[in-house]
């Protein structure tokens, strides 16, 4: 079975204007809040998160926040996995992953 890798932007290029709203809707943040409390970057498959959505409306989530940066998908043909852009989110908006953090852990991040 090959994979194949599918990567948004590079960091040097991320656009806070897309970073944004990717973040903006509840079910893309609840994603990225689980991955970021992940110190370890763990691939995970997308069945693994706990969203109440249809899967349609899980592509979609995934697929924003691919072309935001904020994650690569390795396609594995019956199945992706996901995996966080620690390193480059860290690089071009050094804070973000720990207000994600503080969020998932009860802080006082917004909703």
């Amino acid at each position: 079975m090959t994979e194949r890798d599918r990567t948004g932007p590079e960091a040097d290029a991320f656009d806070l204007g897309a970073v944004f709203p990717a973040l903006a809707d509840r079910h893309r943040r609840s994603v990225m809040t689980e991955l970021a409390a992940d110190c370890g970057d763990s691939e995970r498959g997308c069945n693994s998160f706990d969203l109440p959505v249809s899967k349609q409306t899980q592509t979609h989530h995934f697929r924003v926040l691919r072309e935001a940066g904020l994650i690569d998908e390795i396609d594995y043909g019956n199945r992706k996995g996901i995996r966080l852009r620690r390193a480059d989110v860290e690089k071009r908006f050094p804070a973000l992953l720990a207000l994600l953090k503080a969020e998932a852990a009860g802080g006082t991040a917004p909703r």
